[in-house]
């Protein structure tokens, strides 16, 4: 599907915006010219202790070798945090806001700093070093923003774990991690619901992870809990008794930051290594560019802090910029439809970067809720998780900005440690549904399925053919699985696992997972473009796409869809004629099942794997479900799928 409408950079916004496209277009050009000057100068938006005199080391070939600014030395935390005290000491750095209207809480950049100095100095009594691993297991409080920073001042390694993992899925970290720490809560508030995160802690260790020494326990509904001697401490205490000056580790700019799994959907969890260094370039040079940063922005991502959208666009990004950030502990309608929006008018939020998932939950919302809020503080509105619908596009476009809001879709993943492609707002038009254009220093390209460089207009698989400061460096223990995942579909680039459609003008269209490809008589057809003409029929809020075995067509086509309203009649047909009209009758699905939510990380990414195996019948090998937002969908998809005929 193609969608032609344009939307231009409204005339308000581009008269402020920080990069027009003449400055786009001379920096895309110095980065491929230079791009060791152009990567040197970018490395000056940071403090550093030793600045560095070589920019990338990076080879793709062979065993691969992942280095930018080899030679410096500096401190993550010192960059959020120190280097702003002298101006920015009284400036609000965080607000905290907790599921109800009155939890909230602001720290200044002062205060953030002593927070995370207390908490740094706890791990440093408890005999945490430089290069162990801490797990960080936290709802979204202020403490898990603060546990992070106080790794990097140390320079431990944080590894956050989502708080939906089962403890089979958190012992698996935790041993493959090696992690000496723990900092973990009583329970987390999800609407109504408690999850018991200190419990399904303990349960994860009871089943072996002998490396852990300490466990942290922060109070966050002040439940009673069994605790072990000897292992299991209070956090509180022993935060008041700490000092509020800890001097920062200086760190060598290859030195890693952090691990973070990916939600991988079979085999061993990948622990991604990140380096200080050159994710912090990234991390800066990207939330500035793509979100147009300026001064007296507040800066909302939805995202979980155990995400890699969490760490790099809630924590590090805006506040290495000097920034305010918007930390949530709720969920988008709860205790009512327009919990959100409330939200936005109370902290007069700026830019809110949010999930297609969470855009089309909204979207079942009657437009009535989202129009009783003046959201006039919003200047710019993004997108990140997973392509998004054009539908989808226009209504966060129309109905949350107004019209007046650019919407950056972004393209990018764990493994490369923040945005690759995207409209940067004041310098480039948006599609809606297209994540539009590489950033400087980005080489995008597209490969056929032998390798083979796609020019111009075409579709294949999205490749990178240079590193770029923000790569993850390996797998933590496993550097040739991290050779073969990424590197050896064609030799010499950087392989994305994601498949993209190259429009006329340039524009990049993410069309899904090369797996989530259908091959049906011979016809590619990707789970997106399918997807996209279902969203066009305006009764179906979302729905998902996947391949089964068919024994003529080699592939068939199914299809899940959620309703606005499941009691209406023919909704089947009406999934079933969209995919028809939109794409062509060698698309019909054999099947369109009516469900009432779709698999999904917490993160908001639909998870195909498990709705493939479903529809397949192949019950026996699910899988980990720890990933998983809510877990029991999965019996109620297979209730509505039946046994096999």
């Amino acid at each position: 599907m193609s969608n032609k409408e344009i939307f231009q950079i409204p005339p308000s916004f581009a008269a402020q915006a920080g990069v027009d496209g003449a400055h786009l277009r001379q920096m895309t050009a110095d980065a491929a010219r230079d791009p060791e000057r152009f990567w040197l100068d970018q490395a000056g938006r940071l403090d550093w202790t030793r600045r560095p005199t070589l920019a990338s080391g990076s080879s793709f070939a062979d065993d691969v070798s992942i280095r930018w600014f080899a030679d410096g030395r500096l401190n993550a935390s010192v960059n959020c945090l120190d280097r702003h005290l002298a101006e920015r000491g009284e400036q609000i750095a965080l607000i905290w806001q907790g599921q109800e209207a009155s939890q909230v809480e602001r720290l200044t950049y002062r205060a953030l700093h002593e927070r995370v100095c207390r908490m740094a100095n706890v791990l440093r009594g408890l005999g945490v070093e430089r290069g162990d691993r801490v797990a960080i297991h936290l709802p979204m409080v202020i403490e898990g923003v603060v546990a992070m920073l106080a790794c990097a001042r140390i320079g431990a390694l944080h590894v956050v774990l989502f708080g939906g993992f089962s403890a089979e899925g958190l012992a698996d970290r935790l041993n493959d991690s090696g992690a000496v720490a723990i900092i973990t809560a009583d329970e987390a508030r999800r609407g109504p619901k408690r999850i018991a995160l200190k419990t399904v802690m303990d349960e994860a260790l009871a089943r072996g992870v002998p490396g852990v020494r300490h466990m942290l326990v922060l109070s966050v509904t002040g439940i009673d809990l069994p605790m072990q001697e000897g292992r299991d401490l209070a956090l509180a205490p022993l935060l008041a008794q700490a000092s509020s000056d800890c001097p920062p580790a200086d760190m060598e700019a290859e030195d890693p930051l952090f691990l973070l799994y990916t939600s991988g959907s079979t085999g061993k969890p990948k622990g991604m290594v990140h380096s200080t260094g050159g994710y912090m370039v990234w991390a800066s040079f990207t939330h500035e560019m793509v979100f147009d940063h300026r001064e007296g922005d507040v800066f909302w991502c939805t995202a979980d802090i155990s995400w890699i959208t969490g760490h790099t666009y809630v924590v590090y990004g805006p506040l290495a910029n000097g920034g305010t950030i918007l930390l949530f502990e709720g969920l988008p309608s709860y205790p009512a439809p327009g919990r959100w929006w409330e939200v936005i008018d109370t902290h007069k939020v700026t830019t809110f970067y949010t999930a297609p998932t969470a855009i089309r939950s909204l979207m079942r919302d009657d437009d009535a809720v989202v129009k009783g809020y003046a959201l006039d503080s919003l200047r710019l509105l993004g997108s990140v998780g997973e392509p998004i619908s054009p539908d989808a596009w226009i209504w966060f476009h129309e109905a949350v900005g107004r019209g007046r809001c650019p919407v950056v879709d972004t393209w990018w993943q764990t493994e490369t440690g923040g945005i690759l492609i995207a409209p940067i707002p004041g310098a480039v038009p948006q599609k809606p549904g297209s994540a539009t254009l590489p950033l400087p220093g980005v080489d995008a390209v597209l490969l056929t399925d032998k390798g083979e460089v796609i020019d111009g207009e075409g579709e294949g698989c999205l490749c990178i053919a240079r590193s770029w400061p923000g790569q993850a460096r390996t797998i933590w223990g496993g550097h040739e699985r991290f050779r073969q995942t990424y590197f050896s579909f064609s030799p010499g680039y950087y392989f994305s696992g994601d498949g993209a459609r190259r429009d006329a003008d340039g524009y990049y269209w993410i069309t899904g997972r090369i797996d989530d490809v259908i091959n049906v008589s011979g016809h590619r057809i990707g789970t997106a473009e399918v997807e996209d003409v279902v969203a066009t029929d305006h009764r179906f809020v979302e729905c998902a796409a996947v391949g089964v075995p068919h024994d003529i067509k080699g592939q068939g086509l199914v299809v899940f869809v959620v309703a606005r309203d499941a009691s209406v009649p023919d909704l089947a047909d009406a999934a079933s004629l969209a995919v028809t009209k939109g794409i062509g009758r060698y698309a019909v699905p054999e099947r369109v099942y009516l469900v009432p939510d779709l698999p999904k990380t917490r993160s908001g990414k639909i998870v195909r794997r498990l709705l493939r195996k479903i529809a397949c019948h192949e019950l026996d090998g699910l899988g980990d479900l720890s990933t998983l937002a809510d877990a029991t969908i999965v019996d109620r998809l297979i209730a509505v799928v039946g046994p096999a005929k």
